[in-house]
C-alpha cells in the first residue's frame, strides 16, 4: 500500500527515459539537419517582398531591434520575397543592403504573436522621405491574425487603464468570450466561455504556467488576491479565446501569451506607489445598513524596476520588484434571515464589518546575451511570496480564518540559434510552487443551524477545518525550430518533455466541527451546549496522507503557415500530448476496500448501472491516455486586393489534463479520513438509530479523549468513505470552431464573428451506493440519493469518471483603434452574446444526485452571462495629461436551484437594471484614471514624474452577487436580502486610488 502512495517505478522509469532520450537527441540533431520547428507563443514574424529599381539587387533583409541592437537576417529570394520568423516582440527597423547602397525603413512595432506582411517598394516612383533610401512603413504593415479569435494588450494599455490590483490579466476580458472575474474577497481568475478557470493556461516567454494540482489554471492563483507576475515586468500579452495554433499545450479554453521586458542600450527605470484606504472610498452596503463608521481598509502597492546595458548591443539586464500590503473589508452576517439579536452576546461580536491582511512580494530578474548575430542567450527568474489571512466572511466568524502560505519560484534558460532559413529555440525551465492554508487557531469548531429552515447555517465559530499543503516542483526541456527555406511556407515543429513532482497533504477537520440545533431547548433559547453531530479527521492506518506523484509529460507538434496565394493563408497544425501520473496508474486498492464492495458483502451492486470492477485497480489495469491527437486548422482570406476585408475561421481540438487534486483523493480519502458521528440527544429533527456511529451524548466527546473513544467503536480503517476512479480515465478536451470577418478602415479595425466551443470528458465524482435491488432512486421517485445504503461498516462509495460537458455558442463584435503618435488615443470594445449550456453546475465536480452524468439535465450554464460588453479607451490631453477608462457590463448570471423531489432547475438572476443599452445589465462598472506627467529632462533625457488618480466604480453601482437559490420559493433568482431588505455581497464601492511614480 505505501508503495502506491509514491508510485514512481513502472511508468516513470524506462518509458520516460526512452522518451526523454529521443527528445534530447531530436533537440541536438535539429541544429545539424535543420528539422523545422517553431514556438509562436512568445514571438512575432514579418514577411513580404522587396521591390527595387531595375538592375539593383539585394541579398538579405536585416531586422534590427532599435532599443537593444539585436539583429536577425533573412535572404531575399529570386522573386523578391523574404521571411523573418520567430522575432522577439519589439520596435524594429529593416535594413536592406543593395548593390546601389543601403535601403532602410522607418521604425515599426511587432507585437507578441503578431504575424505581419510588409511589402517594401524602394523604386524611385514610390520612395518616401527624400530619395530612394528610406520608406515609411507604418500604414503598410498588414497584420495576419489567421483563424485566431483574440486581442493584443499593449504595454500602453497595461500602464494607462484603471485597475485596483496591478494584475496584468485584468484586461484579458477585452477578448471575445473572456471574463476577468474578481470576487468580493479580492480573488481573481480568468474564465473562457462555459469552461472554468482550470482549463486556462498562460505562457510567459513561451513557458506555460499551468497548475497541475489546483483549480485556477495557473500556479499561485488558487484562493489568492495576489498577482501572478509583477506587472512592471510584462511588456505586452495576447489573449486567444478560440483556435490557437498547434504550439499551445495543456489548455482547452483561453490561452494567454505574454513577454517580459528586457534591458536596452540605455538605462531605464521606474518606481511607483499606489495607495487607497477607507477615507478614499464610499461605505459598503453593510456599513450603510449598520450605520457604522467605515472599517479600516488599506491597499498599498509599491515597486521599482531597472534595466540597461552591461555591454552595449551584447549584454543587458532587467530587474523588477512589486509589493502589496492590503487590509480588505470582510462582512460576517447571520444566515437564514435570523437577526443578530437572537444570538447570545458572546456571539454577536462576530457579526459586522472587519478587515483581513494580505501581503505579497514579487521579484523578477532577467539577463540576455547576444555574443553574435546568430546567438541569443536569456536567463530569467521569478519569485513570489504571499502571507496573510484567508477568510471570506459570510457566515464564517474570524476564528475560522487560515494562515496564507503561497510561494512560487520559476527559472528559465533559453538559447536561440539563427541561420538564414531557420531558427532553433531551446529552453530549460524550473518551477516550484506551494499553497498551504492552515488554521490560525486550533480549537473545536461549532456550526449553528436551524432545522426549521432545512438545517440552514446561521454561523460557524471556532477553528477552521481547512488544513492543506499542496504544490508542484520540476524541470522541463523544450526545443522549437522554425524553417523558412521553402517558398510560401513557415514550417514549425517542436517537442517538450517535463518531469514534475506533484504533492498533496490534506488534513481537513484536524479541528473537529460540532453541529448544533440552536432551537433545541424551545423558543427564546439558544443551544450551544449539546451538539447532535461531530465531524473530525483521523488517520485510518491505511498509508500516509502525503501523496506524491512523479509525473512525466511529453508533447510534440508540427505547424505549417502556408501562403497559398497573395490572398489565402492556411495554418495547418497537429500536436500530440502524453502524460503519466504514477499515483493513479500504479495505485492498488486496499484489501478492506475490495472486501467492502465484494458481491458477498455488498450485493447491492449486482444490478447497478455500472461495474465496480471497472474502477478497481490492482496496479496493472490502468494505462496512460494516448489518444490526445489535436488537429488545428485556420485560414484567412483577403476578399479585396487591399486586404481591407478578411474572412477568417478555423477548427481545433485541444486537450487539457485531469487535475491532480481530483485524482489524489482516491488515495488520501483512505489515509486521513473524516469521521462522522451522530448523538442521541432527544432532538426529533436530528435523530439516529443507536449503533457504532450513533451514541448517546456525553460531554466527554468534546475532548480528544472522547473522540478517541468514538474511534474505538469502529474497526480500524472502517466507516471511511471509499473512492474508486475508472481504470479507463480519459483527458478533458474541447473542440473549437470559429468564423468571422475583419474590416480594416483608416485607423480602425472592426471584427464580427461566431464561435462554437464544446468541451467533453470533464472529470466528476458520482455516488456509487445503490439500494438493495441495485436501483439509485426509491421506487416511484426521481430524486433522493441512496446515502443510507453504504456497504456495511464503511462510508459511501464515490466513483470518479469522465463525462462533464459544456457547449458555448458566442456571437461577438469587436472594434479596435490603436494608439499612434500621430493619433494619440486608443479604443478597444467587445460585445459578446453567449448561449452556453452544461450538464453539471458550473465549477462543481461532485455529482451525487443522479446515478450517471447522462441523467443530469442539460441546463443554461451558471458561470456565463448571456451578454457581456467591455470597452477600454485612453487618450492624450493637453498639458501632459492622459485620460483613460474601462466600462464593464454584464447581464445576470444563471442561478441553480433544486425543486423538491424533482431535480435541478435554472433561472436568470432577477436584477436587471437600465444602463446605456436598456434593461440588460446586472454588472455595471465604470473605472477611470487621470494621469499628469511632469518632464524632468534636466535630470535624465526622458525622465518624468507622474501623478495619477484612479476612480473605481465611478457611479458607485451596487453590483450584488448573492442570489436566492431556493427554487421552491417565489423569490427564486432574486437578490438575497439582509434584514431590512439590503442585498448581500457586491463589488467594492466607489474608491479613489492615488498613485505617484518616477521614470527615466
Amino acid at each position: 500500500m505505501n508503495s502506491s502512495l509514491t508510485a514512481r517505478a513502472r511508468h516513470s522509469g524506462m518509458t520516460a527515459r526512452k522518451l526523454a532520450a529521443a527528445l534530447l537527441f531530436a533537440g541536438t540533431m535539429s541544429a545539424v539537419v535543420a528539422v523545422p520547428a517553431h514556438a509562436q507563443e512568445s514571438t512575432a514574424s514579418v514577411r513580404g517582398t522587396v521591390t527595387l529599381n531595375p538592375g539593383v539587387t539585394a541579398e538579405q533583409v536585416i531586422a534590427i531591434d532599435v532599443e537593444t541592437g539585436y539583429r536577425r537576417t533573412s535572404p531575399v529570394r529570386a522573386d523578391g520575397s523574404y521571411n523573418l520568423a520567430s522575432l522577439r516582440p519589439a520596435r524594429y527597423r529593416l535594413e536592406i543592403p543593395t548593390s546601389a547602397g543601403l535601403r532602410r525603413t522607418d521604425e515599426f512595432v511587432l507585437a507578441v504573436g503578431q504575424n505581419s506582411v510588409l511589402d517594401l517598394d524602394f523604386t524611385s516612383a514610390s520612395a518616401e522621405g527624400g530619395g530612394d533610401d528610406i520608406v515609411v512603413v507604418g500604414s503598410r504593415l498588414r497584420r495576419m491574425e489567421g483563424g485566431e479569435v483574440g486581442v493584443n494588450i499593449s504595454e500602453r494599455l497595461i500602464d494607462t487603464l484603471p485597475q485596483n490590483n496591478r494584475n496584468f490579466l485584468a484586461f484579458a476580458d477585452l477578448a471575445p468570450g473572456v471574463a476577468f472575474v474578481q470576487a468580493d474577497n479580492g480573488n481573481a481568475r480568468i474564465q473562457g466561455g462555459a469552461q472554468d478557470s482550470r482549463t486556462v493556461n498562460i505562457f510567459i516567454d513561451g513557458v506555460g504556467q499551468k497548475d497541475y494540482v489546483l483549480k485556477n489554471g495557473i500556479t499561485g492563483q488558487d484562493s489568492s488576491q495576489g498577482n501572478p507576475f509583477p506587472q512592471s515586468a510584462i511588456g505586452e500579452y495576447r489573449v486567444i479565446s478560440s483556435n490557437y495554433k498547434a504550439e499551445f499545450d495543456q489548455v482547452s479554453s483561453v490561452a494567454i501569451t505574454a513577454v517580459t521586458k528586457s534591458g536596452t542600450n540605455e538605462f531605464h527605470g521606474d518606481a511607483f506607489i499606489d495607495f487607497t484606504n477607507q477615507d478614499l472610498r464610499d461605505k459598503t452596503p453593510r456599513e450603510e445598513y449598520d450605520r457604522i463608521d467605515k472599517v479600516k481598509t488599506r491597499d498599498f502597492q509599491f515597486g521599482a524596476s531597472l534595466g540597461g546595458p552591461i555591454i552595449k548591443d551584447k549584454l543587458h539586464f532587467f530587474a523588477a520588484y512589486e509589493g502589496k500590503r492590503n487590509q480588505v473589508p470582510v462582512e460576517v452576517t447571520p444566515g437564514g434571515g435570523i437577526p443578530e439579536s437572537a444570538f447570545p452576546a458572546e456571539y454577536q461580536g462576530f457579526f459586522g464589518s472587519f478587515n483581513r491582511e494580505f501581503n505579497e512580494d514579487l521579484y523578477f530578474g532577467k539577463i540576455d546575451f547576444v555574443p553574435t548575430v546568430e546567438d541569443l542567450f536569456e536567463v530569467s527568474v521569478k519569485v513570489r511570496r504571499e502571507t496573510g489571512v484567508g477568510w471570506n466572511g459570510g457566515q464564517e466568524a474570524s476564528t475560522r480564518s487560515t494562515d496564507i502560505k503561497n510561494n512560487e519560484t520559476r527559472a528559465l534558460f533559453r538559447y536561440e540559434r539563427t541561420q538564414e532559413t531557420w531558427v532553433n529555440d531551446f529552453k530549460v525551465a524550473y518551477e516550484k510552487s506551494r499553497w498551504a492554508p492552515t488554521p490560525r487557531v486550533f480549537e473545536n469548531g461549532k456550526r449553528f443551524e436551524l432545522p426549521a429552515t432545512a438545517r440552514t447555517l446561521l454561523l460557524n465559530v471556532g477553528g477552521s477545518a481547512n488544513y492543506q499543503d499542496k504544490g508542484q516542483e520540476g524541470w522541463s526541456v523544450q526545443n522549437d525550430f522554425t524553417f523558412t527555406g521553402i517558398e510560401n511556407h513557415t514550417i514549425k515543429v517542436g517537442a517538450k518533455a517535463k518531469w514534475v513532482k506533484l504533492r498533496t497533504l490534506q488534513l481537513n477537520f484536524t479541528n473537529p466541527l460540532y453541529y448544533y440545533n440552536v432551537g433545541l431547548n424551545g423558543p427564546g433559547t439558544f443551544n450551544d451546549d449539546i451538539p447532535y453531530r461531530v465531524q473530525f479527521g483521523a488517520n485510518s492506518g491505511a498509508g500516509s496522507p502525503v501523496i506524491e506523484s512523479d509525473n512525466f509529460q511529453f508533447g510534440i507538434y508540427a505547424q505549417d503557415d502556408w501562403d497559398v496565394n497573395d490572398r489565402l493563408t492556411l495554418n495547418i497544425g497537429l500536436r500530440w500530448d502524453y502524460e503519466e501520473t504514477p499515483s493513479y496508474l500504479d495505485f492498488v486498492h486496499p484489501q478492506d476496500a475490495l472486501n467492502a464492495v465484494s458481491p458477498s458483502n455488498y450485493p447491492n451492486l449486482n444490478n447497478a448501472n455500472y461495474d465496480i470492477n471497472d474502477y478497481i485497480s490492482t496496479g496493472t489495469e490502468r494505462k496512460p491516455f494516448k489518444g490526445a491527437f489535436q488537429p488545428r486548422i485556420g485560414f484567412s482570406y483577403e476578399l479585396d486586393e487591399t486586404g481591407s476585408f478578411v474572412l477568417f475561421g478555423g477548427y481545433g481540438r485541444s486537450y487539457d489534463r485531469n487535475q491532480f487534486d481530483f485524482l489524489q483523493q482516491e488515495i488520501s480519502q483512505g489515509s486521513f479520513v473524516t469521521r462522522d458521528f451522530r448523538f442521541i440527544t432527544g432532538d426529533a429533527g436530528n435523530s439516529c438509530t443507536a449503533g457504532p456511529t450513533c451514541v448517546p451524548w456525553d460531554p466527554i466527546y468534546l475532548t480528544p479523549e472522547g473522540r478517541a473513544q468514538l474511534l474505538a467503536r469502529i474497526p480500524a480503517g472502517g466507516a471511511r468513505e471509499l473512492r474508486f476512479i475508472t481504470n479507463d480515465l480519459k483527458v478533458p478536451y474541447s473542440d473549437q470552431f470559429s468564423l468571422g470577418l475583419r474590416r480594416r478602415f483608416n485607423l480602425f479595425q472592426a471584427e464580427v464573428g461566431y464561435t462554437h466551443i464544446e468541451s467533453k470528458d470533464g472529470f466528476a465524482y458520482l455516488l456509487g451506493n445503490r439500494r438493495p435491488d441495485g436501483s439509485f432512486f426509491a421506487p416511484g421517485t426521481l430524486f433522493g440519493s441512496p446515502f443510507g445504503f453504504a456497504p456495511p461498516g464503511m462510508g459511501s462509495i464515490i466513483i470518479g469518471t469522465n463525462g462533464i460537458e459544456t457547449s458555448s455558442d458566442a456571437f461577438y463584435l469587436k472594434l479596435t483603434k490603436t494608439y499612434t503618435p500621430s493619433s494619440p488615443w486608443s479604443l478597444d470594445a467587445t460585445w459578446t452574446h453567449t448561449l452556453a449550456e452544461e450538464n453539471r453546475r458550473f465549477g462543481e465536480y461532485f455529482s451525487l444526485d443522479y446515478p450517471s452524468l447522462d441523467d443530469y439535465p442539460v441546463l443554461r450554464s451558471a458561470g456565463v452571462s448571456k451578454d457581456r460588453f467591455v470597452a477600454a479607451a485612453s487618450g492624450d490631453l493637453p498639458y501632459g495629461f492622459v485620460l483613460s477608462g474601462k466600462l464593464t457590463l454584464a447581464s445576470p448570471p444563471f442561478i441553480y436551484g433544486t425543486v423538491n423531489n424533482y431535480g435541478p432547475v435554472v433561472t436568470e438572476g432577477k436584477n436587471k437594471n437600465p444602463f446605456i443599452f436598456g434593461d440588460l445589465w446586472a454588472l455595471r462598472q465604470l473605472d477611470m484614471a487621470l494621469t499628469k506627467y511632469f518632464p524632468f529632462d534636466f535630470l535624465y533625457d526622458g525622465a518624468q514624474l507622474r501623478l495619477r488618480v484612479d476612480v473605481l466604480n465611478v457611479l458607485n453601482e451596487e453590483n450584488f452577487t448573492s442570489y436566492n437559490g431556493n427554487a421552491n420559493n417565489i423569490t427564486f433568482g432574486e437578490l438575497n436580502p439582509l434584514p431590512g431588505g439590503l442585498a448581500i455581497g457586491g463589488n467594492p464601492p466607489r474608491t479613489f486610488k492615488l498613485s505617484a511614480g518616477f521614470s527615466f
